[in-house]
């Protein structure tokens, strides 16, 4: 994927394949890590917002409409949620939402970019909440994929991978020896979340990541709904889990629990977003 961001006038572009992606505000902060390029914008419709290597990652008033829809399909329906992981996950945004489950006694965060943690915390602090001061939160700015190389089997109730676009330090979070490391870890009964592209936008990559997945677990299912800053704005969540679909059966003293303070998640949201695949993608995925 070809990606470039253009500064023009008062706007900030992210172009994909002809298209461009932009917000209207001001431009507050823009540097270079060791992995990537990081840009902070003032947005006036969505707040702050991140990007990475010129893409649009979170802002602060369209976040929950992606983090809320990687972390409860996961977390409302995981037979144990003690010990999570998440990969990424830099802005806060999945910490904030695992941590409103009482249940949750431990959350390992592998970052890899220490910068993008510090930046989110200074400049999207809304995003992150009280995560970071949250004792439950171990941070590790380490490689993800390492990380999850050397973990012990059947270390970890939820595993959530919050990745960037797969290019960079995030390509390899899609890879197949990757997700079976993290089938290793995953304990019985658990449940893996990814975020997985737009099924517009990425059509290929969105579909090699559900087969990849299915081929590793024993059930794994695209969900879908609208996050407005991103490429086509429409964008997917996949589900995984092994012996029966666990992310399809939500518990009740977890949704009354959540959801009354979630903005799009909701059981029947859940419901609906799993039976919305496009009927082209399920095609595809029908395909061996």
């Amino acid at each position: 994927m070809n990606y470039k961001l253009k500064t023009r006038s008062e706007w900030v572009d992210e172009y994909h394949q002809g298209v461009r992606y932009g917000l209207q505000g001001k431009l507050i902060l823009e540097e270079s890590s060791p992995f990537q390029k990081i840009t902070i914008y003032d947005s006036k419709r969505y707040g702050k917002a991140l990007l990475l290597d010129d893409c649009w990652m979170t802002a602060e008033k369209s976040e929950k409409c992606y983090h809320e829809c990687l972390i409860h399909p996961a977390l409302c329906c995981s037979t144990q949620i003690d010990n999570i992981l998440i990969i990424g996950g830099g802005d806060g945004g999945s910490a904030r939402e695992c941590l409103r489950y009482k249940e949750v006694k431990s959350i390992d965060l592998v970052e890899i970019d220490l910068r993008v943690i510090e930046l989110s915390q200074k400049y999207l602090p809304t995003i992150g909440g009280n995560a970071w001061s949250d004792s439950r939160l171990n941070l590790q700015i380490k490689n993800g994929i390492d990380w999850v190389k050397h973990r012990k089997e059947n270390s970890y109730d939820v595993i959530i991978i919050d990745g960037a676009d797969p290019i960079g330090p995030s390509k390899e979070l899609f890879s197949n020896s990757f997700l079976k490391d993290c089938r290793r870890i995953l304990k019985h009964g658990g449940v893996l979340a990814t975020q997985s592209e737009s099924p517009e936008s990425f059509q290929q990559i969105h579909i090699n990541i559900v087969k990849t997945l299915r081929e590793i677990f024993d059930y794994a299912d695209p969900m879908y709904g609208s996050v407005s800053i991103y490429p086509s704005g429409l964008w997917s969540w996949t589900f995984a889990s092994m012996e029966k679909p666990k992310y399809m059966h939500p518990r009740k003293s977890r949704i009354e629990e959540i959801s009354e303070n979630c903005q799009i998640w909701s059981e029947r949201w859940q419901q609906g977003a799993f039976n919305a695949i496009p009927a082209f993608i399920e095609r595809e995925l029908a395909k061996t």
